[in-house]
């Protein structure tokens, strides 16, 4: 049972994300958006200082890593990012207008993540822990394994 949404991309995704930003009350910055940009032009999560690399690639100019860390977890709290907890890096979320809970397939080998939703496998996950009395705010599950890319080029973890 996948969840339906409009998975959102190129200059359509950044205005989906401007959008719901600002939406919650917060300002669609120069800086904000440019560490989106940069964000959303990974194909594999990225970390904080793999962001911070590209933007101050682009900007000439130096940009700390604990200046994306917080503006991440606004993105996070925001729902325009995911964090892949696991890899202790972010992925744009395609689907900032839409909030739910993910589950990322995570590649040992190569580091593809792949998002998929099923709301009847987190809403269990959810039941689960309501019913031994702990009240969940954000589930995060992550399967790590081969994707099958690299299953298919005979590609190992090590």
């Amino acid at each position: 049972m996948a969840h339906a949404h409009h998975e959102h991309t190129g200059i359509a995704l950044s205005d989906a994300a401007r959008v719901t930003l600002e939406s919650k009350g917060e300002q669609w910055t120069d800086l904000r958006a440019q560490i989106f940009g940069v964000l959303a032009g990974f194909d594999k999560p990225a970390s904080a200082y793999d962001i911070a690399e590209g933007v101050s690639a682009a900007a000439g100019r130096r940009i700390a890593p604990n200046t994306v860390y917080r503006i991440l977890d606004l993105f996070v709290a925001s729902n325009l990012a995911r964090r892949v907890e696991s890899a202790n890096a972010y992925v744009a979320n395609a689907h900032p207008d839409c909030l739910h809970d993910c589950i990322f397939l995570v590649c040992d080998n190569c580091g593809q993540t792949t998002h998929i939703d099923d709301d009847k496998i987190t809403s269990t996950v959810r039941k689960a822990a309501v019913a031994t009395g702990f009240l969940p705010v954000r589930p995060v599950i992550e399967v790590r394994g081969t994707c099958a890319e690299c299953d298919g080029a005979g590609v190992t973890a090590q």
